[in-house]
């Protein structure tokens, strides 16, 4: 392996959201992974990845929370922007949940918040954990939220955003949501389409998905949503390439609608399917079907 296929990812996120699922993930895929590992400690295993007779895997991932203070933790953006320099590939993972969700994980597994204790609520935990890594999220290369998903499906994204991303390529996740469930948070772009159509008024079709051809039929038909496809092909044409040149690794655009089974699946499905043409890394999902 060469100094080009230096990789280094920390994963961060919120307690119960995902990461230690995440490190499993690329542990199975070769990465060698130490979790919770003190910032004070972190220039030594750089120190180890960068010196070419030292036998370091490669490829390593590292889990941090916010056990680690604010300071150690906000200077992880210019170290990632001096290993950059040094042909070591570096990403920011955040993982994140609702407090819904995080409250219910908890309360299933009957297992102790990191931050929580006698005089600590497991409610205020989580805020003081979002406090405290808040930050992080705001900085990360990729933010994925594992609100509405199950461990599989993590997993998979993980396999398809990370481990399979091809260097120096962007990898673009298509989501088609409904806002009944509530706004994707790890999106990058939001579009609303519940001003189209809804093919769930006609009950010949309120049984299929926009994947099913009496929907795409029902769909392909309204001018509306031609208009729809058309601008937003316009919008992504000019738009991508200057993600691209930017850098950016990876880029997350939802389309939502009323329950995320007829129009957000129709356009994102559609629109997949033209930049899979144009030769982008394409991960397609459907949240809520």
């Amino acid at each position: 392996m060469n100094d080009e296929d230096r990789r280094l990812i920390i994963v961060s996120g919120l307690a119960g959201a995902g990461k230690t699922v995440v490190l499993n993930t690329l542990e199975d895929l070769s990465y060698y992974t130490i979790d919770n590992l003190p910032t004070s400690l972190l220039n030594t295993l750089i120190e180890q990845l960068l010196d070419p007779d030292y036998n370091l895997a490669k490829q390593i991932a590292i889990g941090m929370d916010a056990r680690n203070s604010h300071a150690d933790l906000s200077y992880i953006p210019d170290l990632f922007k001096s290993l950059n320099k040094k042909n070591i590939s570096t990403e920011l993972i955040f993982i994140e949940a609702s407090d819904d969700v995080l409250t219910k994980r908890f309360s299933e597994t009957r297992r102790k918040h990191p931050l929580s204790s006698d005089s600590v609520s497991l409610s205020d935990a989580i805020q003081c954990e979002r406090d405290a890594i808040g930050m992080l999220s705001e900085v990360a290369n990729l933010r994925i939220d594992t609100s509405h998903m199950q461990l599989h499906e993590l997993r998979n994204i993980i396999r398809e955003r990370i481990a399979r991303k091809e260097k120096d390529r962007l990898s673009l996740q298509i989501m088609s949501f409904g806002y009944k469930n509530g706004i994707p948070k790890d999106s990058d772009f939001v579009f609303d389409l519940r001003c189209l159509p809804n093919p769930y008024w006609k009950k010949t079709l309120r049984r299929y998905s926009g994947k099913d051809k009496p929907v795409i039929d029902f769909l392909s038909k309204q001018e509306s949503v031609k208009k729809m496809l058309e601008d937003l092909k316009k919008f992504f044409d000019y738009w991508i390439p200057q993600f691209e040149a930017d850098n950016r690794s990876y880029l997350s655009i939802a389309f939502g609608c009323t329950g995320g089974h007829h129009r957000s699946v129709f356009i994102a499905e559609q629109l997949a399917k033209e930049f899979e043409k144009s030769g982008k890394q394409i991960i397609l999902r459907h949240r809520d079907v």
